[in-house]
């Protein structure tokens, strides 16, 4: 039998090894320098081990307790370390007693597969459509009926979408407390069939090149905007890229802008991608820049450079009053309402206004290939390798429909450094001469009443 003296004096050795007691206890000595106690018995014919603790915590008497009450278990015909399961199973449930508190759990440990800002996302719906409802009852006491009310709530408000996401969200919960032992079924998939049914509608978007230029046009001739939002709205035309990797844009992305083959050098965290794409360099995405996207990153560059703070950050294209962070993910939406374009076009419809013309143009001059080359060029996932091989094999191909798509769309436009605060009208009459560096612009308003605009 084992002394305490002689577990205290145990010393770690290159390996683990084992200090027998009685009765199938013993100490583990692990080369880490931690001792443990482990219980070896035989359960259904079967060979098994029980953890008791860490030795100084758990003495030797108390070790040896819990192991005459481990074996009485087995003489009850219990298998001691099921019992111990359904112990901590309870435990938690004890303190998971709640809806809420077994959400938050479950998106605590479903948040570390998600990005950030779906992670957010996914626990502003429960917080906000969720948790007043049935967030503080036993989640075992929920029903159909009760969740299926809770929806028709979201369904009152036409939010026909957020009604199903948030039932997924819900019936996520759910199979995660019946995987941990917190609950028997499923209530919120009972409901899915009798949910109203979505009505999916495209963004909002031009498919005609003539009412493309238009837009442009007439975003470009409104007065009060700032130049950054200006050149951003331009470079998300030329390159059907997403919104928000036109927004956090960086000057360090742009490469050979001077050269025959200019590129934008996406990097994989930036994309619409899952975790462990976002960590794999392999994932970046390079996009070939027509001449015109090339003079206009590198119009915003020359400004950008000229304002910007040494070792600041180095956004492509800075939000107004300060160069610490770039435009905000409304700049653009707010510049297509104020146009005049609210429920005709948004930032992102230009993905679509790039599928649709192109697409058309493939099918009428008969290229089948280019229409997967268009696919590739907006930059959506697909499974495997050969997406990733394509996309760089189609380059040369991929930089000709790039700029074609340019000639078209930039047909009569101005040149981008016409957009920069030294060749903006308001400037100019103003007096004024220099780079902005993130000074607000007049509005319409402001400028009249200064004699600035016409």
């Amino acid at each position: 039998m084992l002394t305490d003296a002689a577990c205290r004096k145990a010393l770690p050795g290159e390996t683990d090894r084992k200090m027998f007691d009685e009765r199938g206890l013993y100490l583990l000595v692990r080369k880490s320098g931690s001792k443990l106690w482990r219980l070896k018995y035989r359960f259904a014919r079967r060979e098994k081990l029980l953890a008791l603790g860490q030795y100084p915590e758990i003495t030797i008497t108390q070790a040896r307790n819990a192991r005459d009450k481990a074996l009485q278990q087995l003489r009850d015909g219990i298998d001691p370390s099921e019992a111990k399961q359904a112990r901590k199973a309870q435990a938690i449930a004890d303190a998971l007693d709640s809806f809420e508190k077994v959400a938050r759990a479950w998106h605590e440990v479903k948040a570390k597969a998600l990005t950030e800002r779906y992670s957010a996302a996914v626990l502003s719906r429960l917080e906000r459509n969720v948790f007043g409802a049935i967030g503080s009852k036993p989640i075992r006491s929920i029903t159909a009926p009760m969740v299926l009310e809770m929806i028709r709530r979201i369904e009152k408000r036409g939010a026909y979408d957020m009604a199903h996401r948030v039932r997924n969200h819900v019936s996520d919960v759910f199979v995660w407390a019946i995987a941990s032992g917190l609950a028997e079924t499923d209530p919120a998939a009972m409901i899915k069939k009798a949910l109203h049914p979505t009505d999916p509608q495209l963004r909002p978007a031009m498919v005609r090149i003539v009412n493309s230029r238009k837009l442009l046009k007439d975003v470009e001739s409104l007065s009060g905007t700032y130049w950054s939002t200006l050149l951003s709205s331009r470079l998300l035309a030329l390159t059907a890229a997403r919104p928000g990797v036109v927004r956090l844009a960086e000057m360090q992305e742009f490469e050979g802008l001077d050269g025959r083959e200019p590129i934008w050098r996406i990097p994989a965290e930036k994309m619409k991608l899952t975790r462990a794409q976002k960590r794999d360099i392999t994932w970046e995405f390079v996009i070939p820049l027509s001449r015109q996207a090339a003079d206009v990153a590198r119009a915003a560059i020359s400004e950008s450079a000229a304002c910007r703070a040494k070792d600041g950050p180095s956004w492509l294209f800075p939000g107004v009053g300060g160069w610490q962070r770039p435009i905000s993910d409304s700049t653009l939406s707010k510049l297509y309402r104020d146009a005049g374009f609210a429920g005709v076009h948004v930032p992102h419809g230009w993905r679509s206004t790039f599928s649709t013309i192109m697409n058309e143009r493939a099918a009428l001059e008969d290229q089948e290939r280019d229409r997967a080359i268009i696919d590739l060029m907006l930059a959506h996932a697909q499974q495997g390798v050969e997406p990733i091989y394509n996309r760089a094999l189609y380059l040369p191909r991929r930089r000709e429909l790039a700029q074609i798509w340019a000639d078209l769309l930039m047909q009569g436009a101005i040149e981008p450094h016409l957009l920069l605060p030294a060749h903006r009208p308001w400037r100019a009459k103003s007096g004024e001469t220099g780079h902005d560096c993130g000074k607000h612009r007049p509005t319409a308003r402001a400028a009249r009443k200064k004699g600035t605009v016409a």
